[in-house]
């Protein structure tokens, strides 16, 4: 083996980020790879909290109505990407799809109208309805919503004659999201007339009329996935990065500290009184963005080592407000759960012929 055991663990749990490039970027604790390590997967000890080599934690860090911020600790990076991809494409929300243009005398044509349609967030919950079936034109109460603009653009009599301000001249020259009202389709007024069905914001601007200029629309929303288009995605972003890890090799102090401290993120490096003299410590590897800058003074590129912790994740989720972050994330693991389900399933099949 061309490691020594005392680098062994370094290898196997820590990414080093160098002055260039980046080193132990590939997981290798897999079976038989050291001796000495069993790394065989197994049921019992990871469903066993003491074992923690095979223990997976989750740690919310951060949450809100729309955004959420936790650690996913003991999976490997294909894992964790698996579920970020789910996240993106897979988990359901309803979206605009067949759009009725009855009258648009504005300047947008009506493709471009329906596009900026098909993009608003609706807030309507996607696990209450169910898929349209392929090539149903009208829809029903369970898998179709019904929303409707009917705006048309007057002059305000009362404005003032040397006015130039629109807000004042014209009554309804902006339409905006909440100008799509929904029109509940069978007994969906009675199911979710506490749900309140609409565009999640309000404020998005959809069109700028002037006089004698309308809109007359009909939209109908489905249910679908962000692998078929990017208006079903449930997000506006999801993605993770590996827990820094900063390392001082010997103290720093002085102006060597200082320097030190301006190197990285706010937070990260903070300078302790020490006999008068400031003397660095990591406070809060987390804060690090990774950026390096330290690797470019030759007197302290080797007094730090720079890292990633290998299996632990740090996710963000910021959701467009269809669906709570917290709802989301528990989805994707339900549909992540579905998939290796699924998996097992044909397995098993193969075996048995």
């Amino acid at each position: 083996m061309s490691a020594s055991m005392s680098n062994v663990e370094e290898i196997r749990n820590r990414v080093i980020l160098g002055e260039f490039g980046v080193k132990n970027v590939h997981t290798t604790d897999f079976p038989g790879n050291y001796p000495g390590y069993d790394d065989t997967w197994n049921q019992k000890k990871f469903e066993k909290a003491s074992y923690t080599k095979f223990l997976l934690l989750i740690n919310i860090i951060q949450m809100d109505e729309n955004s959420m911020e936790f650690d996913m600790v003991g999976i490997d990076a294909a894992i964790a990407n698996a579920f970020r991809r789910i996240l993106l494409a897979e988990v359901p929300t309803m979206a605009v799809e067949k759009v009725f243009v009855y009258n648009n005398t504005s300047i947008i044509q009506d493709e471009i109208l329906a596009h900026r349609l098909g993009l608003v967030p609706i807030k309507a919950d996607p696990r209450l309805f169910e898929y349209r079936n392929a090539g149903d034109e009208e829809g029903t109460e369970i898998d179709t919503i019904q929303l409707q603009i009917k705006v048309k653009c007057t002059r305000n009599p009362r404005a003032s004659k040397d006015s130039s301000d629109p807000n004042e001249l014209y009554n309804n020259h902006t339409v905006y999201s909440r100008d799509m009202k929904w029109v509940p389709i069978g007994n969906q007024a009675d199911v979710f007339g506490e749900a309140g069905i609409g565009p999640v914001h309000g404020d998005i601007l959809l069109a700028q009329l002037r006089p004698g200029q309308e809109l007359d629309i009909v939209m109908h929303c489905v249910k679908g996935i962000g692998k078929d288009h990017a208006k079903f995605s449930p997000v506006a972003t999801a993605s993770y990065r590996l827990l820094p890890d900063i390392t001082l090799l010997r103290p720093v102090k002085g102006e060597m500290a200082e320097r030190l401290k301006r190197c990285f993120s706010p937070g990260v490096i903070e300078l302790e009184n020490v006999g008068g003299t400031p003397v660095a410590k990591v406070v809060n590897s987390r804060l690090d963005t990774c950026s390096r800058e330290v690797l470019r003074h030759e007197d302290l590129k080797n007094v730090v080592k720079l890292g990633r912790v290998r299996d632990h994740f740090i996710f963000s989720v910021e959701s467009t407000g269809i669906l709570p972050p917290d709802i989301l994330v528990s989805e994707a693991i339900k549909i992540l759960m579905a998939k290796c389900r699924k998996f097992l399933n044909e397995l098993d099949s193969v075996e048995m012929d």
